[in-house]
């Protein structure tokens, strides 16, 4: 039976990784993110698990990603200044295939920014938030039920693809306290995914010798099976190397070991599309409003639909140019300056002049009242 709880999204993210088999959390508090750090300091020791505050947002996934090393599902959280002092170490859990959990609850910005404050500017950095060629994985919160099930998904993407994976809320969806109607706890757990151990002779383990669209198998330290772990590109046993050949192999594989599973990972939602005149593409808690709005137009005989991404990186390019090809009004509204609109002109191929949008970068919610009032605006040309 599904599971009623009262919650924030923030506690809810918490409870969504013990569930997930998370069982170790490395971090430092950073507004407005903190009540994860908190929940999780809770609730680890309850199952077993470790948590433990760092002192600074560097050492916080670094221990985190010497527990994943270990075989443990692990955790780090933070808000985009934190991602930035993490930049470093995501880099080496992309190259060296070590999975990781990092939400990111976001606010203003850039640098110190406005920490109490809702935005949604750290679309860009979740898809490049290191130097280098890699995929991300970056799944997209819409809901109270979404801080639970997407991190969930998220340890389950991580484990499968030997990858960090970012989970977004922002400030609006962490502190929202509301019901949330959750899965039933062994259903998640039916679902768990673990990832894959090598359990044949030690002598003979490679562990980055897997084909060209999957993920490296590290079985955990300690346990007998000796590699090495490095942020240098690297041959099958996971020694340095400059071999030209071998280093095009890996890059392409960290690349294809995402791009050719996108089944596995993309998700978006359809909100009253198969009848709208109009589109509204948003994502995150911007469509929370965008909702509100599409049922009140829709009381004055306006149609109007809503095309959300969940998965916003890989992006679900393929839909989105449906969604553009299909609908000649469309309006993208986000809490920035428009960071997700660029890919969205690059998937769907039109030109920017001919959407509509509605961005706001100054901290502050985009209501129900101005995405209706643009939208009411559309439907008059």
């Amino acid at each position: 039976m599904p599971r009623e709880i009262v919650s924030t999204g923030n506690q809810l993210a918490a409870l969504a990784a013990i569930d997930a088999g998370c069982r170790f959390f490395g971090g430092y508090p950073i507004t407005p993110s903190s009540e994860i750090a908190h929940e999780m300091s809770r609730l680890l020791p309850k199952v077993g698990g470790v948590f433990i505050q760092m002192e600074d947002e560097i050492a916080g996934i670094s221990v985190a990603l010497g527990a994943s090393m270990s075989g443990v599902k692990s955790m780090t959280n933070t808000s985009g200044p934190g991602i930035s002092l993490k930049s470093e170490q995501i880099g080496l859990a992309f190259m060296a295939e070590v999975p990781l959990v990092i939400t990111n609850v976001m606010r203003g910005g850039p640098s110190t920014g406005l920490p109490t404050r809702p935005q949604q500017g750290d679309i860009l950095q979740a898809q490049a938030p290191t130097h280098g060629d890699y995929q991300s994985i970056t799944l997209c919160a819409g809901s109270l039920e979404e801080c639970y099930t997407e991190t969930v998904r998220a340890f389950n993407l991580a484990e499968r693809f030997m990858t960090p994976v970012f989970v977004l809320l922002d400030e609006t969806l962490g502190h929202m306290i509301g019901k949330a109607e959750l899965p039933d706890k062994e259903e998640v757990e039916k679902n768990i995914v673990n990832r894959k151990v090598y359990e044949g002779d030690p002598k003979e383990y490679l562990p980055y010798a897997v084909g060209p669209d999957e993920p490296a198998v590290l079985n955990p330290f300690f346990k007998g099976y000796r590699y090495h772990i490095t942020g240098l590109h690297h041959g099958p046993t996971g020694f340095p190397t400059e071999d030209a050949k071998i280093c095009q192999e890996l890059i392409d594989r960290l690349f294809n070991k995402i791009l050719a599973h996108k089944d596995e990972i993309e998700s978006y939602e359809e909100f009253m599309l198969d009848d709208a005149d109009m589109a509204v593409i948003a994502y995150g808690s911007v469509s929370l409003a965008v909702k509100e709005a599409i049922k009140e137009l829709r009381k004055e005989g306006i149609k109007v639909g809503l095309f959300r991404p969940i998965t916003l990186w890989p992006s679900p390019e393929e839909k989105i140019d449906e969604v553009c090809k299909k609908f000649d009004k469309v309006l993208v509204t986000e809490m920035n300056k428009g960071q997700y609109f660029k890919e969205i002109q690059r998937a769907s191929g039109r030109k920017a002049e001919t959407f509509d949008t509605l961005f706001k970068a100054n901290g502050r919610p985009i209501s129900p009242a101005e995405i209706k009032a643009k939208l009411k605006e559309m439907a008059s040309r």
